[in-house]
Formats: C-alpha cells, sequence, structure tokens
C-alpha cells in the first residue's frame, strides 16, 4: 500500500536555472576590471625628446671547426685543445657572451666534438650552434 501526497508530477525540472551562473559570472567580470586598473596605474609623464639612436651591435660570432682527423680549427687557424680552453675562457671574461658556431665533419670523432663542447660549457658560454650543408 502505497500513500501520496499531492499531485502525480514525475516529470521533474525541465530546465537549469542561469541565474546563479550569471551572478557568478558578474562577480568575476567586476574582480577582474577593479585589478586591472589597479595593477596598471598610469602616471601622466613629460618625457624629453632625444636625437641618439641606439644601434645595436651584432653578437660575435666564434666558429669552431672539426675536421675529419680530430683537428680544431678556430675560425680557420689550427688550435689545439688546451689552447682552445684558454680563448674560451678569456672570451667569457671579457662579458660578451659570444655565439659559437660548431661546425664538425661528419666523419669526424664524437668525442673531439664532446670535448669541444665540454669546454665551452666549462668556460660559460652557452650560445653554441651546430652548422650543417642543406641539401
Amino acid at each position: 500500500m502505497a500513500f501520496q501526497l499531492g499531485e502525480d508530477d514525475n516529470q521533474g525540472m525541465n530546465e537549469m536555472n542561469l541565474i546563479p551562473l550569471i551572478d557568478i559570472m558578474l562577480v568575476l567580470m567586476i574582480i577582474f576590471l577593479v585589478t586591472a586598473t589597479v595593477l596598471n596605474p598610469t602616471v601622466p609623464l613629460n618625457l624629453p625628446k632625444t636625437s641618439a639612436s641606439v644601434s645595436e651591435k651584432p653578437p660575435e660570432v666564434i666558429q669552431i671547426s672539426i675536421d675529419k682527423d680530430a683537428g680544431i680549427f678556430w675560425d680557420s687557424q689550427p688550435i689545439t685543445m688546451e689552447n682552445l680552453q684558454q680563448r674560451l675562457n678569456d672570451e667569457a671574461k671579457q662579458g660578451k657572451d659570444p655565439q659559437i658556431q660548431l661546425r664538425a665533419d661528419k666523419d669526424g670523432r664524437y668525442e673531439t666534438v664532446a670535448q669541444v663542447l665540454a669546454t665551452a660549457s666549462n668556460a660559460g658560454l652557452s650560445k653554441i650552434a651546430f652548422v650543417n650543408d642543406a641539401d
């Protein structure tokens, strides 16, 4: 035996109430507008005018080449690993942070390439690019 109170309405809600969602969105919009104006204060300034131009020097590029016989070259001059380490340390001490372009022969030894990379890293130089030929 079942009791029934009120009408027999088993349909439930057919619509979703959007008013709380709209209220939350309006509050968030107000918060964003207030914080955007607080974080970006505008101060009226009368800045001076100058005729000086900024000329940016191109970054210094060092080309290090490694041939298939494990010979190391600074630009086109042969150099030993010890001299390479000294020159890279000197470049790092000057504070210029030059870019190193590493050109290694495809038949060369990986050990020499790894030693050159380690030497540059130990000197504090991190801008190293590998150069290859495009086909």
